[in-house]
């Protein structure tokens, strides 16, 4: 979880750093943050659309410039053809619908993630189609995985 925590300190959301990283066979595989799209002005320089707005957390996904970690790392996958079917996803947070249903599709067999996140339907989705989700806490160590 470490590795997470560190690939989140890239994002360049003003209102939450999420970071994921997908490991199959204790190999990284790829990583992601929450950010706007490559190329595209980020909220730290052009404001949060979100907080203008006073969107609430877990509302409205779409009206944001970026995209999740959990997107940006399956999006990092197949940008470099790298096969994530049965690999396990570490994010700092608990996914998302969104995010939850792309990971299903995805062929991800596992989530491990340290803080919840607002979105009962990706709960409950995530729990029919049989991904395992597991929740941990952090330790503090370098021997704590990714």
């Amino acid at each position: 979880m470490d590795i997470t925590h560190l690939v989140a300190k890239r994002s360049t959301c003003l209102r939450r750093q999420v970071g994921a990283v997908l490991v199959r066979d204790k190999k990284i595989l790829a990583t992601g943050y929450n950010g706007a799209p490559s190329g595209l002005e980020h909220c730290l320089e052009v404001g949060c659309l979100r907080e203008k707005l006073g969107i609430p957390s877990g509302e409205r996904h779409e009206l944001c410039r970026g995209l999740h970690a959990e997107q940006n790392a399956i999006i990092q996958a197949a940008y470099h053809g790298v096969e994530i079917r049965g690999a396990t996803l570490y994010c700092t947070n608990h996914p998302c619908i969104i995010c939850s249903k792309m990971i299903i599709n995805a062929g991800i067999q596992k989530i491990v993630f340290e803080q919840g996140y607002a979105d009962s339907l990706a709960r409950q989705m995530l729990n029919e189609s049989k991904v395992r989700v597991q929740k941990v806490n952090r330790r503090h160590s370098s021997a704590s995985g990714p």
